[in-house]
């Protein structure tokens, strides 16, 4: 019980206990609206982000585990059965996979031909060119501000949608359209940054971590890296 003594009385008062905003940093007493323009400049502002889950794009789905900062990324992306590595520092992007996949990608299916290219790029960081189609399509998995101004947007009319909690964490989750245009999670505690994400249309679902957290970020040594040329393997 909590009391306050006013001019030698006790009276009683308020503890809190059914407030779930109370001890939050008070964006859960927001409009939807205004959640979502916080959450959106906390994420800009932060320095580094970890994301990882499933990005449906093109018909295609991508499983991410993606490290990003100002400047460039590193992590992994799986896509139909086959798992590479993006590291990407400042305009220079790299690929790295192992035989396996250089020998599909170059469409061959056995042979010694096809089996030395692939052999020589094996575990190799293969330097994307940025002409090659490869580099438009996932440097953007590389890039914070692309990948987040795409990925922190709910459609339709914004609702909020009760507390929650994700890994532990207090949120308030903001919805668009009742959900069918994405949900997203946002942290109750210290800066409103989103946490979970379900995209609109089935198109995904991502947790974020890790912001503010630096990491590591340079280009691989050079007896870990090949120039392939113009243009990679098509696949």
């Amino acid at each position: 019980m909590c009391a306050l003594a006013v001019t030698g009385a006790a009276v009683l008062t308020g503890c809190g206990g059914d407030d779930p905003d109370a001890g939050t940093n008070g964006v859960g007493k927001l409009p939807a609206g205004k959640i979502q323009a916080r959450t959106r400049a906390a994420a800009d502002a932060a320095p580094a982000v970890r994301l990882a889950g499933t990005v449906v794009t093109s018909g295609r789905t991508y499983r991410l585990d993606m490290r990003l900062k100002d400047g460039g990324g590193t992590g992994s992306v799986t896509s139909q059965g086959a798992t590479f590595r993006l590291l990407r520092v400042g305009s220079q992007l790299y690929l790295k996979a192992d035989a396996d996949f250089w020998q599909q990608a170059d469409g061959k299916s056995g042979g010694s031909q096809g089996d030395g290219a692939a052999a020589k790029l094996d575990g190799k960081y293969v330097k994307v060119p940025q002409g090659d189609p490869a580099y438009k399509k996932f440097s953007g998995f590389t890039d914070k501000d692309v990948l987040l101004a795409g990925l922190l947007t709910l459609h339709g009319t914004l609702a909020t949608d009760g507390h929650h909690a994700q890994a532990g964490t207090r949120t308030i989750r903001i919805t668009g359209d009742h959900g069918s245009g994405g949900t997203l999670d946002v942290s109750l505690q210290g800066t409103p940054y989103p946490l979970a994400l379900t995209r609109a249309g089935n198109a995904g679902t991502l947790r974020f971590s890790d912001w503010g957290k630096n990491f590591p970020l340079a280009e691989p040594a050079d007896s870990e890296t090949v120039d392939y040329g113009q243009q990679l393997p098509a696949s």
